[in-house]
């Protein structure tokens, strides 16, 4: 149970308080009165206004499942689904033209293409090492994934692979900062003469074609130990060594290349964290203010030793002109605070009610963010908002963070929103919602996964939906992610902030990312999500192959975006009128989807893990978050209700699906198996209720089950222990 004390006329979880108190506040110029008044505050003005914008999504909801149920047909229809939300106010008129006015906003988001990082929050050493992820080794990245090349084998080092990546990064040298009559493979060193770059080889010397491209050196003009580049924005470091294993054999000395990689990273104390009560949030925002503070590191067991992994320092150069300059080390840093919609038993209202996680975590991210403006000179705190329907809510969060800054006494919008495009209603109106915080607005960003959740969910009564491989090359989501980007640079994002694209899922298949990631670049993105350091620095290589500033800019000026505004295509829901797939078919898409919802969920419940990589029935590897969940959870909710399969069939599945994820899970001497006694295993109960209840669920969120099963556990374990 929780322990509370009063603060205000709160109830404040005993161990938050004690964090907010004790570690917080003490390098703050707020003292704890204050900050708790303020947080009473502002729970006393927003509370009655996020409930009234949930039951607005309510009241939406029922008019369109009406509406549908009595127009099956016309709801097909993209040109009906327009006349008919327009009429309830659904769909509202769009602004007319503005640009956005978002001021002191880094140049890692304003006006720098790179790679996104997204990192659970809860976990301290994935979070060090995504900061620590502005930085990637090249050659580890080539050598340990299957990017250019098989997987590698277990074992020592293979010195063909090894070879086979250094000619390659050497092309990718020559590809990208090309010699005038030399290429890198042929060099034998590297000086820098009269501020110049240049390179030597057994046969004569060479320049770099764009000189400019040369910005700094570690070491000796005549034997630099780090040589700086720049392309395209972003930097890439040579490192010679040639006492190093690697740097011996080159005939330069290069010991490995480093990529600026992922620019930005989103911590996250959403989609992939599992967070039920007091204790999970102030776990998560110990974490966040460690790597605000600049002192969070973690400790753990690597190869028999013990490892203390930290944050890394800045990178100091000498500059062709001889003056010394840094660059950053680390990532720079968004959070991404929850939705408008699940309460939190960690603060208890004057009512003994919880309050909207929302509000606490607006308040408590933003107060820890401070720390960031001091310690690394940042110019803004960013958070990222997810989930919002529609301009209201969007209105609704820019007033929270006037009130949020007016409380920890900054400057009106220092604090920054990123605004995720994930729910219909948002993408629909998403230029009234960019207005809405034209003032504060730094990225919007497609969450495709969120958003096919809500798809299926709100035009759940139209039909079938399709299969799960077949939603890439439906109507509407080809017009919402071209409409992200349309919608962007008519607001005026170019060179003031991000527009983005969604997660790359699968962490093992780097060569399917490398050929398949680039199309992010070209339809206009400035950043997109990665799932790890190396996809990072992977993924960094296209960002050095498309300029995506001329990108935008042709987009901008021969106005081919406006060609991406149809409203029709967006909201023409993606069902099958007469399915004709065969038995197995469905068997497959049904044991898919049953063995993706228990893999994750099992590990959700049990051990409070939001976001991990989940082997498929294949046993490949996939991230899996809630999003993922709400998904699956909400086609397979369509199908029973379209009698596709049914609640039998379900049930069957759903066990036989358990023996494999116990079976996959069996090395985890954490794990729990499901199948001993599965109805009275929790998690196999949520991923059961989790199916059957999806269609009632608030916009077919997976949170309400989630944190209720969770907590369950929680207490039960605590019973256990106790008896």
């Amino acid at each position: 149970m929780t322990e509370y004390v009063e603060r205000s006329n709160l109830k404040v979880s005993a161990k938050l308080a004690d964090f907010i108190e004790r570690e917080v506040l003490p390098g703050l110029e707020l003292d704890p009165k204050s900050l708790w008044t303020g947080l009473e505050r502002l729970v006393d003005r927003y509370t009655e206004q996020n409930k009234s914008l949930l039951e607005t999504r309510r009241a939406f909801h029922s008019k369109i499942q009406s509406w549908q149920a009595q127009n099956v047909g016309l709801a097909r229809r993209g040109d009906e689904q327009l006349k008919f939300l327009q009429s309830v106010g659904y769909l509202v008129p769009a602004p007319e033209d503005f640009s956005i006015d978002t001021k002191d906003v880094d140049t890692e988001i304003s006006s720098v293409s790179g790679p996104q990082l997204v990192v659970p929050v809860s976990n301290a050493r994935y979070a060090i090492n995504a900061a620590n992820a502005r930085w990637g080794s090249l050659y580890d990245a080539l050598y340990g994934s299957d990017a250019i090349m098989e997987p590698p084998a277990s074992g020592g080092y293979d010195e063909a692979r090894g070879a086979s990546v250094i000619k390659w990064a050497k092309v990718f040298l020559d590809e990208t900062w090309p010699l005038e009559d030399m290429s890198h493979s042929a060099v034998s060193a590297y000086k820098v003469v009269d501020g110049e770059l240049i390179a030597f080889s057994d046969t004569g010397e060479s320049r770099l074609k764009t000189s400019n491209a040369f910005r700094g050196f570690v070491g000796g003009a005549d034997a630099p130990t780090r040589v700086l580049l720049h392309h395209n924005g972003l930097h890439a470091e040579l490192y010679i060594d040639r006492a190093h294993p690697i740097g011996c054999t080159d005939r330069a000395g290069v010991a490995d290349i480093y990529l600026e990689s992922a620019l930005t990273t989103i911590v996250d104390f959403e989609d992939s964290v599992a967070a039920v009560d007091g204790e999970d949030k102030t776990n998560c925002y110990r974490n966040w203010l460690g790597l605000m503070r600049d002192d969070l590191s973690e400790t753990f067991e690597k190869g028999g030793k013990s490892v203390i992994r930290r944050l890394a320092e800045d990178r100091t150069y000498v500059s062709p002109e001889a003056v010394q300059f840094s660059l950053p080390g680390r990532s720079r840093l968004l959070v991404r605070n929850v939705g408008h919609l699940m309460t939190t038993p960690a603060v208890l209202d004057q009512n003994g009610d919880e309050i909207f996680e929302g509000l606490l975590d607006a308040m408590i991210t933003s107060l820890i963010a401070i720390y960031g403006l001091k310690n690394r000179n940042l110019k803004s705190v960013y958070i990222v908002k997810p989930k919002m329907h529609g301009p209201e809510e969007a209105a609704f969060a820019n007033a929270l963070f006037d009130e949020v800054e007016d409380i920890l006494s900054l400057d009106r919008h220092t604090v920054k929103i990123g605004l995720m495009d994930e729910e219909r209603r948002t993408s629909a109106n998403l230029s009234a919602c960019i207005y809405e915080l034209r003032k504060r607005i730094i990225f919007v960003n497609t969450g495709f996964l969120d958003r096919t959740g809500d798809e299926i969910h709100t035009s759940a009564g139209v039909g079938c939906m399709v299969r799960k491989s077949e939603m890439a090359n439906t109507a509407w989501l080809s017009a919402y992610e071209k409409r992200n980007v349309a919608s962007a640079l008519s607001a005026g994002f170019r060179n003031r902030a991000q527009i983005g694209k969604g997660m790359w899922a699968k962490p093992d298949y780097m060569a399917e990312m490398l050929s398949k990631k680039i199309e992010h670049l070209r339809a206009g993105a400035s950043c997109a999500w990665v799932p790890s350091p190396t996809a990072a620095t992977l993924h960094a290589i296209h960002y050095h192959r498309v300029c995506v500033a001329d990108i935008q800019q042709d987009l901008s000026a021969t106005g081919d975006w406006n060609d991406a505004t149809d409203l029709e295509a967006l909201l023409t829901p993606p069902v099958v009128e007469d399915p004709d797939w065969s038995a197995e078919q469905i068997k497959q898409e049904l044991e898919n989807c049953c063995q993706g919802i228990l893999g994750y969920v099992v590990r959700w419940i049990d051990q409070g893990v939001g976001c991990s990589k989940v082997p498929d029935i294949d046993d490949v590897g996939l991230m899996e978050d809630r999003a993922t969940l709400r998904i699956s959870c909400q086609l397979l909710s369509n199908w029973l209700q379209h009698d596709v399969i049914s609640v039998d069939e379900l049930e069957d599945v759903m066990h036989r699906m358990a023996a494999i994820v116990d079976r996959q899970n069996s090395a985890d001497p954490l794990y729990m198996p499901m199948q001993i006694e599965p109805e009275n295993n929790i998690a196999f109960q949520t991923a059961r209720e989790l199916v059957l209840s999806a269609s009632s669920q608030p916009n077919g969120y997976t949170e309400p089950i989630l944190h209720k099963r969770r907590r369950a556990f929680k207490q039960r374990a605590v019973l256990a222990k106790a008896s």
